[in-house]
């Protein structure tokens, strides 16, 4: 790859909550890179903490969020080529008459040492995603991202942002 560092690492935090339980929910956020002159945003990291799924008898309930380079439809999962990091809280209870079991997943929020870097944002944003299964109260995601800005040389930028938008 034909990119030169040209920051320190920068974190973004950010939040998002859910208007109306249930409802799928995304938030734009800005990267604010250069993109006259091929400024990407390297990724060295995501941290998601999403809400508790409501505790409710006889019906599974859950937390879901993902962070994806482009804009999507719903909360992706890993396999997703613009997916960046996911996070999901669950509560199994279906056929139990208490509140049921809990489970959780989440992406590691820190790589291998021998990875440098989990993801190449060539377009100017980032995109949260976030929706509760089957909750009475509404429920949120805060979250932040580790990076840096690089200077990609004209062949790589192409490529980055050509590979972005065309898997969206």
């Amino acid at each position: 790859m034909g990119f030169k560092k040209t920051s320190d690492t920068i974190a973004i935090s950010f939040s998002l909550s859910e208007a109306v339980p249930g409802t799928f929910i995304q938030e734009e956020v800005a990267l604010q890179l250069d993109v006259l002159n091929n400024e990407i945003f390297v990724v060295l990291g995501v941290d998601l903490d999403v809400a508790n799924p409501d505790a409710l008898a006889a019906t599974d309930t859950s937390t879901r969020a993902s962070v994806c380079s482009t804009s999507q439809t719903g909360v992706q999962a890993l396999s997703n080529t613009n997916c960046i990091a996911t996070a999901r809280e669950a509560i199994r209870a279906a056929g139990f008459v208490d509140g049921g079991v809990a489970f959780q997943r989440a992406a590691d929020s820190t790589i291998p040492a021998n990875v440098d870097y989990i993801s190449l944002i060539a377009t100017n944003n980032f995109f949260v995603q976030l929706v509760g299964d089957n909750n009475l109260a509404t429920k949120g995601v805060q979250g932040r991202m580790w990076g840096y800005r690089a200077k990609a040389d004209a062949s790589t930028y192409a490529a980055l942002v050509q590979s972005e938008v065309l898997s969206a």
